[in-house]
This record gives C-alpha cells, structure tokens and sequence, in this order.
C-alpha cells in the first residue's frame, strides 16, 4: 500500500476497526453478533480478557470483536506480534482501559500519547535510575521490606493461620516501590485494612476497566454512581502523592532516588525539567505500575510452587547453595538463582499481570504480508495467547514447566513471543526493577518456608486492567534454616534467562 503523505495529521480519538483495516471482512468473529449489542453472547462484565482468551482459540491468531457499534481487531498469533513490533512502522497505542487511565496518569510514562514530549522527556531523566548502580542501591531497601513481609508471615506460621498471598504481595511491593523510588513508608504491613492508596488505586483501574462495557453515550447516566466514586478515588490518590512531594520539598532531597530525579534532574541535552504537574503523574504512575503488576507476578508464581513441589525443592535447593547461610544476601546473588527466575518467567508466560498492550500504524502497511492497515489503525495484542502459541510453546503450552526458559529453549523460539512488558521504546521502563525485587522475595520465601496450598483452592482470576489470583491462600511452614555447603540439583552457569524482547508494561 502507499504510505500517508508526510507530514500529514496522526487520527485522534477512538478509531472503530472499519476505519483502519480495509480488508476487515476477511478477518474472523465469534458467531451470533446480535445487532446494536454486538457480540455479546458468552462476554462477562468482569472478565473481558479471559473471554478474549476463550474466543482466541476458536477464532485463530487474529480476530475481532463488536461492542456497541465499535469494532476491535485482536491480534496473538506469533508471526503477526513479531511483524507489529516494527518500530519503524508501528508504535504504542493508547487505547481501552488506559485512555479511560488518563484523568487519573495524564502524560504520564504509562499513558501519554506518543506525540506528547513529556513522555520522552521523563524517560530521559528516570532512565538511569534503573541502572545497574542505581539497583544495586535499591537492593539493601527491599530486603528491609521483606524482613516485614517475612516477619508477618513468621506471625501467620506460628498460629497455624493462613496468609493472604494477594493481599501481603501487594503491601510488600507497594512498599518496595514507595521506600526505594519517593523515600516514603506507608506502613501497609501495621495495618489490619489496605492502606488507602491501594483502595483508591484498585477502584479507578477496575472503573477504568469498567468504561469499556458501557456505551460512551450511557456512561454519564449509567455510572454516575461509579464516576462520583472515580473522581473521589482520583483526588485520594492525587492528595497522597501530592503530601508524598510536599514532604521531599520540605526535607530536601533523598540520595538519588527517583523523586531526587524528578524534582531536580535536568534532561541531559536540553536542559528541560518535568513541570510539578508532570511530576505528579509520574510518581502516581510508578506507585501504581511499580508494585500492581509485580504483586500480581509473585502471587501467581506462589501459586504454582505451591501446586508442584518438586519444582519448589528444586528451586529452594539452589537458593540454599547460592545464598548458603547468609541472612543478607548481596545484589549479585539475585541474578545467580537461574531456576527462580524461570519459575517467575514461566508464571509470567501463563499469567502476564500487564495481559496486552496496543500496537497503531504510523503508516499505511501490511502486517505480515496479509492484512492491509491504515494510518492510525491499531490492534490489541492478546500476551496470555501470544504466550500460549501451540505453533510456538508446543502442544501442552498451557502447563506450567519452568524449563521452557532453559538457555537453549530460549534460543531455539523465535523473537517477540515472550512480552510480558510490552514492546520497543514504550515497554516498561522498570522491569529491570521488577525482576529483581520479584526473584529476591520468591528467593527469600523459598528459603524460608515450606508453601502448603489449600486442597480446595481453583485458579480464580479478577481483572481490574492488570490480572491477580482471586482469593489465593496459603499456608507458610517455617523451614530449618539451610546449612553453608548444602549442594543444589544442576543448574546452567549461563547467564539468567531472558525471555525474547521482554524482562521488558
């Protein structure tokens, strides 16, 4: 196809599929499309991705759906991902629930349009605070917030209760990002209720996600209720991040962290500095990014390590011999526990906690040598099927089996079928972080207990824009602390495994 003249306007605001695809009728949806309604026949409120996941293995590597009046292309097939992830061609999207993100995050890193310059702008400036000196520095504070996950659950052992995996995953990451990131204690682990962040937090990504089920000209009346409330929890988060930065002016500046950057760091080559406004949103979209996906990423790993025992004692041996009896261990042992960190891979495969991410065209293409888009047209690529691929992870890709990311497994995929961070320029910025802080705490939990999961306990998944074990408990044994020496089954002396394009939201 031709390419849009240069220079010509990008499309704004939402973009129906028949807008940008001109050969949509050649593309598969579900059967039974009801007029107005759409195809609606089987869809839950509540679980917009699963249901996509469902359709997805009828209906073929791309595919679309129709909800009132508006049409949508998914796309999860491994050769068509790995053709969207162009840059040269195509870009981030920002579309669905993180649009509906933009009251709450503006020009933030994780919601700011592409043409919007504050968001290369703060990636400039925060990049090197995901250094590798910048991490090693991080380190010494998550282990302090997880001696109080650990002592908590020491507590919970002891009585013979259960814990909370979500609940207390999402207390220790929340602390970690607000302790290493803006020097800030919210004291979620002396509280009985989740602090009012994570309410507040949970309320607007769940009425974000919510807006997608309503038609946009019923919204005010149908959810006026839900709006009000929205509002509240947008000004709750905002009046918290705000007395966060009001406290950092007044105490002046915290050795470096990322509040130091945002508030002091000038761009490198032009001298501009993030406006007060700027920076707002950027410290809420850390404090929600930074520990709501990665909470999500440890409670679905504890999850199947407490399912398949023989991969915990496989994993818990190679913490005994890397660690050996240190109660500290340094930064760089992190990266050596290869086994834990394909445990959290593969959860990541089957549950990626950021389940998609949108790809537009910056100009008139082909994707894959098959599908003619326009300009503007966009398509939302389906992670939980991309990382089910048969043609890719094979006939039992639906079974959890760490050693899918064994070096040589790795090197034999293709590029572009592991995303659980997105994409090119706009993938998450702080992956690097997560994947730290998530292989130290399963490290250290490992280390520490036996995990016995409740006989009755079935996957339950809630989405609320980012996916999270519903209801998931557990209890904790405490071990006999491991002795200096003790040897661990063979693991590779490679470096850690990393997924193709990816520990890249």
């Amino acid at each position: 196809m031709a390419e849009t003249t240069a220079g010509a306007a990008v499309p704004k605001g939402f973009r129906s599929a028949e807008q940008g695809w001109p050969a949509l009728h050649r593309i598969p949806h579900p059967p039974y499309r009801l007029p107005l309604l759409g195809d609606v026949i089987g869809a839950g409120r509540r679980t917009p991705v699963q249901d996509s996941v469902r359709i997805a293995r009828q209906l073929g590597p791309v595919f679309r759906r129709r909800a009132f009046g508006k049409e949508f292309v998914f796309t999860w097939g491994a050769r068509l991902v790995a053709d969207l992830a162009d840059e040269s061609r195509f870009a981030k999207h920002v579309g669905l629930g993180v649009a509906n993100l933009r009251p709450l995050a503006g020009d933030g890193l994780f919601t700011a349009y592409n043409h919007e310059p504050n968001w290369q702008l703060a990636h400039d400036v925060l990049a090197p605070g995901f250094s590798r000196e910048a991490m090693s520095g991080y380190h010494p504070m998550m282990l302090s917030v997880a001696a109080r996950l650990t002592e908590h659950w020491d507590r919970a052992a002891a009585a013979g209760r259960w814990v909370d995996v979500p609940g207390d995953m999402t207390k220790l990451t929340l602390e970690t990002i607000a302790r290493t990131g803006f020097g800030h204690d919210f004291g979620s682990f002396e509280r009985s209720r989740p602090h009012p962040f994570v309410t507040a937090m949970v309320g607007t990504l769940s009425h974000a996600q919510r807006l997608n089920n309503v038609p946009p000209p019923l919204a005010p009346l149908l959810l006026r209720r839900a709006n009000r409330r929205n509002a509240e929890d947008i000004a709750r988060l905002g009046h918290i991040v705000d007395e966060v930065v009001r406290r950092r002016r007044a105490d002046g500046h915290a050795d470096g962290d990322l509040l130091d950057r945002m508030l002091e760091t000038a761009h490198p080559v032009t001298g501009e500095r993030l406006s007060p406004e700027n920076v707002r949103r950027q410290v809420i979209t850390f404090l929600v990014a930074g520990h709501e996906t990665t909470s999500g990423a440890l409670s679905f790993a504890l999850h199947y390590l407490s399912l398949h025992p023989d991969v915990a004692e496989r994993a818990r041996a190679e913490v005994d011999r890397v660690w050996g009896d240190t109660d500290t261990p340094a930064y760089e042992q992190v990266a050596r526990l290869r086994h834990v960190r394909r445990v959290l891979d593969e959860s990541l495969r089957l549950w990626p906690t950021a389940p998609a991410y949108s790809r537009e065209a910056t100009r008139d293409t082909v994707l894959a040598d098959e599908h003619p888009m326009r300009r503007g047209a966009w398509t939302l690529v389906l992670v939980p099927m991309l990382h089910r691929d048969p043609e890719v992870w094979g006939a039992d890709a639906d079974r959890f089996d760490p050693d899918r990311f064994e070096p040589a497994a790795v090197r034999s995929r293709p590029p572009h079928t592991y995303k659980p961070f997105g994409t090119g320029a706009r993938a998450c910025i702080g992956r690097q972080f997560a994947l730290h802080e998530a292989t130290l705490v399963l490290g250290l939990l490992l280390r520490r207990y036996h995990l016995h999961p409740d006989p009755s306990y079935r996957l339950r998944v809630t989405e609320r824009l980012t996916l999270m074990p519903e209801g998931l408990r557990m209890r904790a044994v405490r071990r006999s602390p491991p002795r200096a020496g003790i040897p661990a089954p063979r693991t590779d002396t490679g470096a850690a495994s990393r997924g193709s394009g990816g520990p890249a939201g």
